[in-house]
């Protein structure tokens, strides 16, 4: 008769091997977090630029299975259930794809874009966005005067 600790390690190994033990553990600290989460302290409002780089990241998360970590991003962000339609959020980006393009996420030809690009003299000059009314004006990036 197996021991309580070869059973403990025979049914770890199982699920290990189905590849269920990660979404199980993933799982129960989403469930976690949905318990521990405070309802009653509101959410700033989801700006346009957050609404976009959440959806950027809900795509690269369900295209690459971390589907309870996606779960989180919505619930906590307050990103709609329904994901942005794919067309609307590259024109918004405005990104023109091509059809092998359109089998990853978008997030997937931003990178190589920037890590590809052929300007080998310079680098792209990032502005701050139109940060949260929420958020301190220190995380703002400075602009060439500054």
């Amino acid at each position: 008769m197996a021991t309580i600790t070869e059973l403990k390690c025979a049914v770890r190994e199982t699920l290990e091997s189905r590849g269920v033990l990660g979404q199980l553990k993933a799982r129960i600290r989403a469930e976690v977090f949905s318990a521990l989460d405070d309802q009653r302290e509101p959410r700033p409002p989801l700006s346009h630029e957050n609404l976009l780089i959440n959806e950027l990241i809900r795509e690269y998360l369900e295209f690459n299975k971390y589907r309870y970590t996606a779960s989180v991003l919505t619930a906590e962000s307050g990103q709609p259930e329904i994901p942005l339609d794919r067309q609307f959020l590259a024109n918004e980006l405005k990104v023109t794809e091509d059809t092998s393009s359109k089998s990853v996420p978008l997030l997937y030809g931003l990178m190589s874009h920037f890590v590809n690009s052929n300007d080998k003299g310079g680098k792209v000059f990032l502005r701050g966005g139109s940060l949260p009314a929420a958020a301190p004006a220190s995380n703002t990036v400075p602009g060439p005067d500054a």
